[in-house]
């Protein structure tokens, strides 16, 4: 069965999330006159991501919605109990700066450009719809994309297999004619390769070099692999017929 569309994730796959949030939460701390405390900048950066990662699952799991979820991230950093107001407008100072910090990847562009003559691409994201489209708006990709579906509206959320299959059934494509590309090798790889999608999972730092690839599932350390595994690997897909 040939391949006819690439789902991305979006979220240190093709932007820079970690390296955007750690310069834009560090700024904002400054700004705020915040003291980094005995372990410094990077002692405050593994609190947040600690926090981020706890009011995430909570969001995931549908205790939270995603402007609640942030309310509780800037209460618990904070260790403080803030009124919803004054919550909302300490975490809306964080994302000036963190958006000022907003990157793709550099190999992110060159591959969706490569594979557009080919293959139909979309995302499937576990954030919300309206910021995700925001995003990609603003880092200039959004028309790349035929589709845009996140947790929030589908109503499932990686690792489920319904998310995955919404995602397929949206581009009216079987599951064996889709890629999924992400930089989780559970959530993103292993988790579309049970749905019966190719899990291809982007290892961009190689710390896990030494990890056994669970079978089925397709590594690569960079996008710009990307290409040359559909085409010598997978499959080579039709073209495209957006845009």
């Amino acid at each position: 069965m040939a391949v006819r569309a690439v789902l991305w994730d979006v979220d240190d796959t093709l932007f820079d999330y970690t390296g955007s949030d750690r310069r834009g939460v560090l700024r904002h701390l400054e700004a705020e006159g915040l003291a980094l405390g005995d372990g410094g900048a990077e002692s405050a950066w593994r609190l947040w991501r600690d926090v981020m990662e706890f009011q995430f699952a909570r969001f995931l799991a549908g205790e939270l919605g995603f402007r609640e979820h942030r309310r509780e991230r800037a209460r618990a950093f904070l260790g403080a109990p803030l009124g919803d107001a004054e919550a909302d407008a300490w975490f809306a100072r964080y994302i000036a700066h963190y958006e000022a910090a907003w990157t793709l990847f550099p190999d992110a562009r060159p591959a969706l450009d490569a594979l557009a003559p080919h293959y139909r691409q979309a995302v499937l994201s576990n954030s919300a719809t309206r910021h995700q489209k925001r995003k990609l708006r603003t880092l200039g990709v959004r028309r790349r994309f035929e589709r845009v579906l996140c947790a929030d509206r589908i109503g499932r959320a990686k690792p489920d297999p319904r998310a995955f299959h919404a995602a397929c059934a949206a581009l009216r494509l079987a599951p064996g004619q889709v890629v999924y590309v992400g930089d989780q090798l559970w959530t993103d790889a292993v988790a579309a390769r049970d749905a019966g999608l190719h899990g291809v999972w982007l290892d961009r730092t190689g710390e896990a070099a030494e990890a056994v690839v669970p079978e089925g599932v397709r590594r690569i350390g960079g996008l710009g692999e990307l290409p040359l595994l559909l085409r010598g690997v997978i499959d080579f897909g039709a073209p495209s017929t957006f845009g």
